[in-house]
């Protein structure tokens, strides 16, 4: 591809570690220490904060940040294609950029792009956080042709919790997502969770000795997959709160192995995926989510989810027509005799139930570190509430019987720590 002269210096001077590259045209193989973001995304990076998609984002959450000066480090391996290019997305917890140390070797022999944000640790606000991200994504979006199938996005500790609440709102953008050391809860929104389980695959990686391994060994990664999310976990042996390489390889080759699931979903359900080099607006994304909920109304195997994408278009785009017509197609079928859906909506919120039951209880009951330890009595109380509602509820065999064990176990539990409380307090 042609480049103007100007253009060959300054990827020349980027790769040397020595400029910032500010055009948007494909960089040549290399390392680019400082890309710069060259339009404010055209992304929805508002509605991973909220539950709405308003026309511009809340003020005070751009107060003082400016997209065109935002840069991220950038990895275009030898053997980049001008065909479809996959993509990993890692968000650092802290300021620098990171992740190369982990994904470069991966990436370069997968002919993938391995690209990280500047200034989008911690210490960011969360807002500006996300539009960060989604900068540094579409920005790689106009200057390659990116496979929303194959892009994946990662991230260590906060920055995988950033990459969970990013795609887990946006699943259409992703193929994957790769969290080390912490992980994140899905969406509320049924039609939300019925996309990231369609479509997204969630590796877990977590060191031997990671003060938050629980959390992702036995909590995070068993309630995803129970919910029915492709989700697998990585326990790295002699590894800490870190990204090790080591489980790299096979994590990506897992993640890729999803791609055929993926391809057929966008061929069924082309509102599921975001196509390469397109970013549609609001109301023609509202457009066609409402075709494929009209669809989904046709066929009695997805009546179900049609009308969650229907509850969904009203939310997320209310002020649009495609709100208001999505409203009266519910109210229509809120007034029918026969509503068969509801036994449906009613199996999906009692499995939801019972693998947050078992999640926090495995995740309470097991080992804790020391400063996730005070928090054991408060874990093992929410626990013993989502059984006693599973046994009121009464329907899952299964769980009403392991509910009949745990609660009383985890009462016990509850009373030994506060019998230890009292000693402590009567010891001093």
């Amino acid at each position: 591809m042609s480049r103007q002269p100007g253009l060959v210096v300054l990827a020349t001077l980027a790769i040397l570690n020595l400029g910032r590259v500010h055009s948007a045209e494909p960089l040549p193989p290399g390392t680019h220490d400082r890309v710069t973001v060259a339009n404010p995304t055209r992304l929805d990076w508002v509605f991973a904060l909220s539950n709405q998609s308003p026309a511009k984002p809340p003020a005070e959450w751009t107060k003082g940040y400016v997209s065109t000066e935002q840069t991220y480090r950038l990895v275009v391996p030898a053997k980049v294609t001008t065909k479809l290019v996959p993509l990993v997305l890692f968000i650092s917890p802290g300021d620098n950029p990171s992740g190369f140390s982990a994904f470069t070797s991966t990436c370069r022999r997968q002919g993938v792009l391995l690209a990280s944000p500047r200034g989008a640790g911690n210490r960011c606000p969360f807002p500006r956080r996300v539009n960060i991200v989604l900068d540094v994504l579409d920005d790689l979006r106009r200057r390659y042709p990116i496979d929303p199938e194959r892009t994946y996005l990662a991230g260590f500790s906060g920055g995988g919790r950033v990459a969970c609440t990013i795609g887990f709102a946006l699943p259409e953008m992703f193929g994957g997502i790769v969290s080390f050391c912490a992980a994140g809860d899905l969406r509320p929104e049924s039609w939300l969770r019925h996309r990231v389980m369609d479509r997204l695959s969630v590796a877990l990686v977590t060191g031997e000795t990671d003060f938050n391994r629980g959390e992702v060994e036995r909590f995070r990664g068993p309630q995803l997959k129970e919910v029915g999310v492709r989700t697998r976990v990585w326990v790295e042996p002699g590894a800490g709160h870190s990204v090790p390489a080591g489980p790299v390889p096979a994590v990506f080759e897992w993640l890729e192995q999803d791609q055929p699931r993926r391809k057929k979903l966008a061929t069924a359900w082309p509102a599921s995926r975001l196509a390469p080099g397109t970013a549609p607006d609001r109301q023609a994304t509202a457009r066609a989510v409402l075709a494929e909920a009209n669809k989904r109304l046709t066929d009695p195997g997805t009546l179900y989810s049609g009308l969650m994408q229907l509850k969904g278009i009203r939310v997320r785009w209310t002020g649009l027509p495609e709100a208001a017509t999505a409203e009266n197609t519910l109210l229509k079928y809120e007034a029918r005799d026969q509503r068969p859906w509801e036994k449906q909506d009613i199996a999906e919120q009692r499995r939801i139930l019972i693998a947050r039951a078992r999640g926090i209880d495995a995740y309470g009951s097991g080992p804790l570190p020391k400063q996730y330890a005070p928090g054991r009595a408060d874990m093992l109380k929410f626990a013993v509430t989502l059984w006693s509602r599973i046994l009121q509820d009464g329907q899952d065999a299964d769980a009403v019987q392991q509910a009949r064990k745990r609660i009383p176990a985890l009462r016990k539990r509850l009373a030994e720590l506060d019998n230890g409380k009292k000693k402590a307090k009567d010891d001093r």
